[in-house]
């Protein structure tokens, strides 16, 4: 029996178990095991924090059914206020290395800001079909793999039976995707519930899932692009905190090309404590 500390955090409802990098330690049967809702501390994923030899830090994601993901930004505002919070003492502006990349981070206090890679394979209006019926999504990496679909009537919304569905649908073979409904509330801001994989079940936000919704929405929003720097969108989650999404666009032979993507909001500490790990 291991003695495990660690810390528990919450950026938007998307909830995090939190320890330093221990050696030897197995991240994937420990994710399963301080995960579980019942038996275990309870959460998401776990965020482990590591050293970098690219970075200020490094930063490692694992769902929690074991699978490592390549990057969450709910979790890297969290693992940001932690930093901030262990050193005490940190750049204005510091790195952090991913899976999907380095980004920057930037603290206040319990507010954080993360600049996320840049979003690539943007694929609007994919048919997604079962059966005789089909849907329209759109598609989005932000790190991770993303399928938006807009709805009327969010609140009633089969987000686990349909979020499931498509999650698993050939379209978006071999490694699947996470699935946002998303339903604009006025302009400038959308209402999101969001299936993710590696939980398999939605989830109470996501951060790569609210930035894929933003930019999408807005992409979908305008009757016609132009270029334009410092753009924004707000996004509601499921647990009521409104994330801001700001970024750069711009247009390449008539596509658009975004870049500078920043994620805004916060990142809570809830408890403290060591787990009894036993393999």
């Amino acid at each position: 029996m291991k003695k495990i500390p660690f810390f528990k955090m919450q950026g938007a409802g998307n909830d995090f178990v939190v320890i330093d990098d221990i050696p030897g330690l197995d991240l994937i049967d420990f994710a399963r095991k301080a995960c579980d809702r019942h038996m275990g501390i309870g959460a998401d994923g776990i965020l482990v924090l590591e050293s970098s030899k690219k970075a200020d830090y490094r930063m490692r994601i694992i769902n929690s059914d074991g699978s490592e993901a390549e990057m969450c930004g709910n979790g890297a505002r969290c693992m940001a206020v932690y930093i901030a919070r262990k050193f005490a003492v940190v750049p204005e502006v510091f790195t952090l290395e991913t899976i999907a990349g380095m980004i920057h981070a930037s603290v206040n206090d319990e507010m954080a800001s993360v600049q996320l890679s840049e979003p690539k394979d943007y694929r609007p209006n994919i048919e997604i079909k079962f059966g005789d019926q089909k849907l329209i999504g759109h598609f989005i990496n932000t790190g991770v793999p993303h399928a938006i679909i807009f709805v009327q009537g969010l609140a009633e919304c089969d987000v686990n039976g349909l979020g499931r569905m498509i999650r698993n649908h050939h379209v978006f073979a071999p490694k699947g995707t996470n699935v946002n409904f998303v339903e604009k509330v006025r302009d400038g801001i959308m209402a999101l519930r969001t299936y993710e994989r590696g939980v398999e079940a939605e989830t109470m936000a996501c951060g790569t899932g609210s930035v894929a919704s933003a930019l999408v929405g807005y992409l979908q929003d305008q009757k016609k692009l132009v270029a334009h720097a410092g753009a924004s969108m707000k996004v509601a989650t499921k647990s009521g905190e409104v994330l801001d999404v700001t970024f750069d666009l711009d247009l390449k032979d008539d596509k658009p090309v975004i870049a500078n993507v920043w994620l805004k909001g916060t990142g809570k500490f809830i408890c403290k404590g060591e787990y009894y790990y036993g393999v």
